[in-house]
C-alpha cells in the first residue's frame, strides 16, 4: 500500500486480516527505511505495529481518544493518520515532531514526552466525557515500564475506583529505555506465562451452566470456583483486586488475538486493562536481538546491516565522562553508591553497574523515589549519586526541596541532559533546572566547560561534605580536551578568568563557553577588549569576583542555555541590586516560551544565542556608555 496516500484511519475497517498483516509489512519496511537517515524511536514502534493497526480498526479516531503514554511509539499513528509524507522532517527542526502533538493532528488528543501520565489524563477525559454526557472510548496505550512510576499507580486506583470506562493498553514488551526492573515486572512476568485467564475463565463458566441446579449451596459453590479461577490461572491478579477486568495476555503480534480481545473489552462495561505481549524491534533483525536496547532511540544507520553511522573518532559522550569518573573516585570511596531512575544506558553506567554491582540501584521510572532514596542514603553516611536527566529531576522537585535540601543531606545530582537537546523538543529540553534549583537553600550548583574540568567536578562533589550538589552536563559529546591524570577539587563558588579585557564582560558556562570566546576574537578585530569569565559555579556565585567586575561599572553580558526567568543572569541583576552597583547588564539565554525540536545550532538561531548576537550586544553597551560619558 502507498502510504503517502492514507489520509486518515477509517480505511482500515475494510481490510481482512490478510490485508492487515501486509500492511504491517509496508509500514515496518517504512520506519525502517525511514528511520535509517532521520533516526529517532525505531525499536518501540516497530513492536506496536499490529497493536496500533488493531486499535485503529476497531476504534474510531479522533471520536474515542488514543493516548500514548511517552510517546516514543506514536510513529504509526501518525502515518495511519495522514503524515506519512513528513516522515523525513522527523524530529527536524519546523518537521514532525518526534512525540505526538496536538496542533500536528486532531488525533493526536494528549502530548507527552515523559513517562506514567496516560491514565491519569485518561481519568481526566473519562469524568470530562461522563459530565457532558457523551459516550466515546478512552484508551490509554502505556507501557510495562512506565507502570513502575507512581502517578501510574495513583491513576490506576483512581480509576479502579469510581468504575470509570477507561480502557487500558498495556503494552508489554518488558523493556522501557533498559529492561525493567521491580517487583511488579516480576509480577507482570507471571501473568506472561500464565496463559490466557479469561478463556479459561469463560470455559469454566461454559461448564457451570451445563451443572443441573440441585440447590443454592452448590450454585453459590459453583460461583465461588469460577472467581476464584483467576488465583490459579494467572497469579496475583493484582489489576483485578483494584477493579479492573483483565483481558490476556494477548499476542500483541496475532491480529486473531488482538481482534477478538479489542472487540470484548469494547463491550465490557467499566474499567479494562488487555495486557499485550509484543517484541520491541519486531521484524528487524539487529533491533530484535538487541538485549541492551541500543535500538530504543537511534540516529541514522545503515539497513543492511544496522551499523550507526558516526563520526569517527568523536569525543567521549559526557555521559560516558562523568560516569567513568564516578568509578575511580568508587574504587577508593566505599560510600559512593548510584542512583537511576530506569536510565542505566542513558547515562552511562554499564560500566559501573558492571564493576559495582551491588552499589547501583535502578528503581525504575521513580524520580521522585529516586530522590528520597538517595537522601536516605545519605542520612546513613553514603555518598549517592543520583544520575538523573534535567528534565526527569522536575518530577522529584518537592523531593529535593523537603527530603534532600530542607535535611542538608550530601546527595551529589548528576544532572545529565543540561541544557537544548534538540530532537527530542519541547519535553526534553533541559533548560528550567537553574531556575528551579536556584531559589532552593543549601544546594549548590555547576557546570563544566570541558571533560577535564568535568571530572574535577565529581571529584569536587566527592569530596564535598555540607549538603547537596549538582553537576550540570549536557548531551552529545565532549571536546576532546587531555585529561589530567588526577582530578583536582575546586574551591567552591570560585570563577575562572579565561580572558582578560577592559571594556566589558561576558559570563557564561558550560556549552556557551566556545561561543563566547569565538565572540570576543571578533570584538578584539574592532579594537574591543571583552573578559571572558567561566561562571562554573552558578550557585554559589564567585562574589569577590563579582564585586571587582561591578566596582569598574564594566558592561556585563551573561550568556546561559537556560530560561532566562530566575535563571543564572537573574542572579547577577540581584546581586547588583543588593550591593546598589550601577553595572549595566544585558542577558542572553532562552526566552520564557517552550522550545520546540531542531538541532541545537538551529534553535541557538532562534533565540539569538549566537556570537552575532552577542557582538552586537556589547558594541551597543560599549557605543551606549561612551555616549553617556
Amino acid at each position: 500500500m502507498d502510504l503517502y496516500k492514507i489520509k486518515d484511519p477509517s480505511f482500515l475497517k475494510a481490510l481482512s486480516i490478510e490485508q492487515l498483516k501486509d500492511l504491517s509489512s509496508d509500514v515496518r519496511k517504512f520506519l525502517i527505511e525511514n528511520l535509517s537517515s532521520t533516526g529517532g524511536h525505531l525499536g518501540a514502534n516497530l513492536g506496536v505495529v499490529e497493536l496500533t493497526l488493531a486499535l485503529h480498526h476497531v476504534y474510531e479516531s479522533p471520536k474515542d481518544r488514543f493516548l500514548f503514554d511517552v510517546g516514543h511509539q506514536s510513529y504509526i499513528h501518525k502515518i495511519l493518520t495522514g503524515r506519512a509524507e513528513k516522515f523525513d522532517t522527523l524530529r527536524k527542526y519546523e518537521g514532525l515532531c518526534g512525540f505526538p502533538k496536538r496542533n500536528e493532528s486532531e488525533h493526536d488528543v494528549w502530548e507527552t514526552g515523559h513517562s506514567s501520565t496516560s491514565l491519569s489524563a485518561a481519568m481526566g477525559m473519562a469524568i470530562a466525557r461522563d459530565l457532558k454526557g457523551e459516550s466515546h472510548s478512552i484508551l490509554p496505550i502505556i507501557g510495562d515500564g512506565a507502570l513502575t512510576g507512581g502517578m501510574a499507580l495513583e491513576a490506576l486506583n483512581h480509576i479502579g475506583d469510581e468504575k470509570k470506562n477507561v480502557t487500558v493498553i498495556l503494552n508489554d514488551n518488558e523493556m522501557s529505555i533498559a529492561k525493567n526492573v521491580g517487583a511488579l515486572n516480576t509480577a507482570l512476568g507471571r501473568m506472561r506465562s500464565a496463559g490466557k485467564y479469561n478463556r479459561a475463565k469463560d470455559d469454566l463458566e461454559w461448564l457451570l451452566k451445563r451443572i443441573p441446579a440441585v440447590g443454592g449451596k452448590l450454585a453459590q459453590a459453583a460461583e465461588r470456583l469460577k472467581d476464584s479461577m483467576k488465583y490459579f490461572v494467572v497469579p496475583g491478579m493484582f489489576f483485578e483486586e483494584l477493579g479492573f477486568t483483565y483481558y490476556g495476555p494477548v499476542d500483541g503480534h496475532d491480529y486473531h488475538d488482538l481482534l477478538e480481545n479489542l472487540q470484548y473489552a469494547k463491550k465490557t462495561e467499566g474499567p479494562v486493562i488487555i495486557h499485550v505481549i509484543t517484541q520491541k524491534g519486531k521484524g528487524y533483525h539487529p533491533a530484535e536481538t538487541d538485549l541492551k536496547d541500543k535500538w530504543h532511540g537511534v540516529g541514522p544507520y545503515k539497513i543492511e546491516s544496522g551499523e550507526k553511522i558516526k563520526a569517527a573518532g568523536a569525543p567521549p559522550a559526557w555521559s560516558e565522562v562523568i560516569s567513568d569518573t564516578l568509578i575511580k573516585e568508587a574504587r577508593t570511596d566505599k560510600r559512593i553508591v548510584a542512583v537511576t531512575p530506569a536510565m542505566v544506558l542513558g547515562s552511562k553506567l554499564e560500566k559501573f553497574q558492571a564493576e559495582f554491582p551491588d552499589r547501583l540501584f535502578d528503581v525504575g521510572i521513580a524520580e521522585q523515589h529516586a530522590t528520597t532514596l538517595s537522601a536516605g542514603l545519605a542520612t546513613q553516611g553514603m555518598k549517592p549519586f543520583l544520575a538523573i536527566y534535567s528534565t526527569f529531576l522536575q518530577r522529584g522537585y518537592d523531593q529535593v526541596i523537603h527530603d534532600v535540601a530542607r535535611q542538608n543531606l550530601n546527595v551529589i545530582f548528576g544532572i545529565d541532559r543540561a541544557g537544548l537537546v534538540g530532537a527530542d523538543g519541547e519535553t526534553h529540553q533541559g533548560v528550567f533546572d537553574i531556575a528551579f534549583l536556584r531559589s532552593v537553600p543549601n544546594i549548590v550548583l555547576m557546570m563544566p566547560k570541558d571533560e577535564n574540568e568535568g571530572q574535577n567536578m565529581v571529584h569536587t562533589a566527592v569530596k564535598y561534605n555540607d549538603g547537596p550538589i549538582g553537576i550540570r552536563y549536557p548531551r552529545g559529546n565532549g571536546s576532546g580536551v587531555e585529561m589530567d591524570d588526577n582530578p583536582t577539587a575546586l574551591p567552591i563558588g570560585s570563577w575562572e578568568v579565561l580572558k582578560e579585557g577592559s571594556d566589558a564582560v561576558l559570563l557564561t558556562f558550560g556549552t556557551t563557553i566556545p561561543m563566547a570566546l569565538a565572540a570576543r576574537e571578533r570584538l578584539l578585530k574592532d579594537g574591543i577588549s571583552v573578559r571572558v569569565i567561566n561562571a562554573r559555579f552558578i550557585k554559589p556565585m564567585d562574589e569577590p569576583m563579582l564585586h571587582d567586575i561591578m566596582g569598574e561599572e564594566l558592561p556585563i553580558v551573561t550568556i546561559e542555555e537556560a530560561v532566562l526567568l530566575g535563571g543564572f543572569g537573574s542572579s547577577v541583576l540581584e546581586f547588583k541590586e543588593e550591593h546598589n552597583y550601577k553595572s549595566w547588564i544585558k542577558r542572553l539565554g532562552v526566552p520564557d516560551r517552550f522550545i520546540e525540536h531542531g538541532s541545537v545550532s538551529k534553535l541557538w538561531e532562534e533565540i539569538g544565542l549566537t556570537e552575532d548576537n552577542i557582538i552586537n550586544e556589547v558594541k551597543t553597551m560599549k557605543l551606549t556608555k561612551k555616549r553617556r560619558a
